[in-house]
């Protein structure tokens, strides 16, 4: 396997890691020379990429990648890559034979709580998930065109090391947001890294939710990481009347459970199929510093 990653960020890297054995080349984009490190680490050759076509020693190791993964969120133009691989996948990766998209579960739009698959229609609410779901459909029609098979990884919200609730709270960030109703999935990062290495080794295309087990209220987890840690959970504070960002109250305003049965038949199990379990794990080997 000849694997590149377009944006090579937090879930990047991870695949990166999981993908480190299959791979007799791995490379990875990133805007700035700042974070070369931190892929070469990851087993990464590490490459910029500040959109547009893909040029010099990029353009020179696309020629012989059998493997793509594509980790850039559109911006106020859709999704860069995707037009500059308008004129065709094959023209600028000749060799290859999968391809992986990193979406959102926010394509989904809100569902009142109620639960939703692959199947469920999209309903996006918010302009960054509207912009997903037509980079979904840009690419499958690019990967189509190419007789490539596509892997759509639609992700809940992303947590690891370095990231995650037990951090927030002992940096004293953490809220305990009420708003009756609501829940939100998850995913551990290692979880990300692993649904997608068992996609791109048996080059499996379609449309996978990866995400955990647990629809949760995201107080609920706030006090599951004061727990572990030992210390008081932060006050309650009523949804409607906290101070928050306006993308940050945009999250609130899609609720839904999200069903993961289709990557699990494909043959994935997650290390970590709710928050106590990944939380946990976390805490005993302290990687929940980073």
């Amino acid at each position: 396997m000849r694997l590149m990653i377009f944006g090579a960020g937090f879930s990047g890297l991870a695949i990166a890691r999981a993908l480190a054995g299959d791979c007799d080349f791995a490379g990875g984009t990133t805007r700035s020379m700042e974070r070369f490190a931190k892929l070469e680490a990851a087993g990464l050759t590490p490459l910029i990429y500040q959109g547009g076509a893909p040029d010099g020693d990029l353009r020179t190791h696309m020629a012989g990648i059998t493997h793509l993964v594509m980790s850039i969120a559109p911006d106020a133009e859709g999704d860069p890559l995707l037009a500059a691989f308008a004129d065709g996948l094959k023209n600028h990766l000749p060799a290859l034979e999968w391809a992986g998209y990193l979406s959102t579960v926010g394509v989904y739009g809100d569902h009142g709580g109620d639960w939703v698959d692959e199947e469920t229609i999209c309903k996006p609410v918010s302009k960054r998930s509207i912009a997903r779901v037509e980079a979904e459909q840009g690419w499958q029609e690019l990967a189509l065109a190419a007789d490539v098979p596509l892997a759509v990884l639609r992700l809940s919200g992303i947590y690891g090391p370095g990231r995650n609730a037990l951090k927030t709270l002992d940096a004293g960030k953490a809220r305990r947001l009420i708003k009756p109703g609501q829940v939100f999935n998850r995913i551990h990062v290692a979880d990300i890294g692993g649904a997608t290495t068992l996609l791109a080794r048996n080059n499996l295309g379609g449309v996978f939710n990866v995400t955990d087990d647990m629809p949760a209220p995201p107080q609920d987890v706030v006090a599951h990481a004061a727990d572990l840690m030992g210390v008081a959970p932060p006050p309650e504070t009523d949804f409607e009347t906290a101070d928050l960002t306006p993308m940050a109250r945009s999250f609130y305003g899609e609720n839904k459970r999200v069903a993961n049965s289709r990557i699990k038949a494909a043959g994935y199990r997650f290390t970590y199929p709710d928050y106590m379990e990944g939380l946990g794990a976390l805490w005993r080997d302290g990687g929940w510093k980073g």
